[in-house]
């Protein structure tokens, strides 16, 4: 029986637990980068998937995630160690990790959501100075049939 509760609360513990540790105790300066954004537990609570997002140096630097990705592969055997002293569990999780894609696509929403607004706002300017076509009752009456 799957007790979803407990592996949410796992997820949220090994969330902050990898967070700190690689804040705190992890020594590698690829790392410095990296942001645990959330945690997946198994409902067996076996195995944890970490999502992370990777922010560049500068405004206008690219991440580079493929670097990111092998120092987490690399200090998993730690963040594992660590993350069983911490939990208190029968079974420490395997750790793996994914690249969160959120914020990229979060982003990608945002503009196209004021590129849509832009068009609206051009829109309604050009609907301002608009004229309807044609007559400005363009229904027949009754009276204009025998005429």
């Amino acid at each position: 029986m799957v007790d979803h509760a407990r592996a949410a609360r796992l997820a949220k513990r090994i969330q902050t637990i990898v967070a700190n540790a690689i804040e705190l105790e992890v020594k590698d300066s690829r790392l410095e980068l990296v942001t645990i954004t959330d945690c997946k537990v198994t409902g067996d609570l076996h195995d944890a998937t970490v999502f992370y997002t990777v922010r560049g140096r500068t405004v206008n630097e690219e991440p580079d995630v493929a670097v990111a990705a092998e120092a987490l592969k690399r200090a998993r055997g730690q963040l594992r160690k660590i993350m069983g002293e911490q939990l208190g569990v029968r079974y420490t999780p395997t750790l793996s990790f994914s690249h969160d894609t959120v914020p990229e696509t979060s982003a990608h929403m945002e503009a196209l959501l004021e590129r849509a607004r832009k068009r609206d706002e051009e829109l309604r300017k050009l609907a301002e100075n608009a004229r309807l076509a044609g007559e400005a009752d363009p229904y027949k009456k009754a009276d204009d049939e025998h005429e």
